[in-house]
């Protein structure tokens, strides 16, 4: 992996991390492309860092509205921290249970097995990917019906979804959070700040663990690497700079677009995302 191609996924993170699509399925397929894997400890890692990048540039370009929405008074921001810690403790729960019924059904409990082991299954991600522009073009027609506030139930099932997500790459986040906060009423604006509310509350952690698994790879094999463990994470450090920067560039169009009403058509372009995965995979 060369900086040229950590310049090219971190473009592709920062366009398509706003949008509904699934930027973890665009990077894989980018990685497969430039014959890199992306279930290596390096990959996984970089694919987190760029998330973090984009995440930087959503706090940025949302604090203001946040400012509004949730710390405008301290009844709003306990109640919509609330929301947002039992979303993410169902995530993790359901999430944990997920790992554990994945790993002993479908992989004979092998002691070897991780999460990051399912990037590389191109039909999983393409089914993934149907399945959420299946999703967000039927949450369309709720789209601006009602407003309804968010709630302890609503934050949970929007949590319960977000969970699903996590070891399906192509199942997209904040496609499937939004279109379930559309589902239950919730009006757009309100849908998407939750959803990327969770995205930073949750990213954290995942940098965490995949920092450890590649120091922990790194450091079980050290005669297989002939550069030091830091000239590993610069490269990574470097694409979250650049998917950063990329995101604030994207996301006047990309807001406005999701403003525009046209919602159903990400669900079109997952679907035809997904028979892409299966040609080229």
């Amino acid at each position: 992996m060369n900086l040229l191609h950590v310049f090219i996924l971190a473009l592709i993170q920062g366009i398509a991390e706003l949008l509904p699509v699934s930027s973890s399925a665009h990077v894989i397929l980018a990685e497969k492309l430039m014959g890199l894997d992306p279930s290596s400890p390096e990959m996984t890692f970089l694919l987190v860092m760029l998330h973090t990048g984009t995440m930087f540039a959503v706090i940025v370009y949302f604090w203001q509205s946040w400012r509004t929405s949730y710390f405008s008074s301290w009844r709003t921001f306990r109640d919509n921290l609330a929301f947002v810690l039992f979303a993410t403790a169902i995530t993790g729960v359901i999430g944990l249970a997920l790992l554990y019924i994945i790993k002993h059904v479908f992989f004979a409990n092998s002691p070897s097995f991780e999460i990051e082991h399912l990037f590389n299954n191109s039909k999983l991600m393409a089914t993934a990917l149907a399945a959420s522009g299946v999703l967000i073009i039927a949450s369309s027609r709720m789209q601006g019906s009602e407003d309804k506030p968010l709630s302890i139930r609503r934050s949970l099932v929007i949590g319960a979804v977000q969970a699903l997500c996590l070891p399906f790459r192509g199942f997209s986040r904040s496609g499937a959070t939004i279109s379930t906060g559309l589902f239950l009423g919730i009006s757009r604006k309100k849908a998407e700040e939750f959803s990327f509310a969770l995205a930073v509350v949750l990213t954290p952690a995942v940098i965490a663990k995949e920092f450890h698994r590649l120091y922990t790879a790194y450091h079980a094999a050290p005669v297989a690497h002939s550069t030091d463990f830091m000239s590993l994470v610069a490269p990574s450090l470097f694409g979250m700079v650049c998917s950063f920067l990329a995101g604030l560039l994207a996301l006047r169009w990309l807001s406005s677009w999701l403003d525009s009403g046209r919602w159903y058509l990400f669900g079109g372009y997952c679907l035809v995302f997904s028979v892409v995965v299966l040609v080229l995979t």
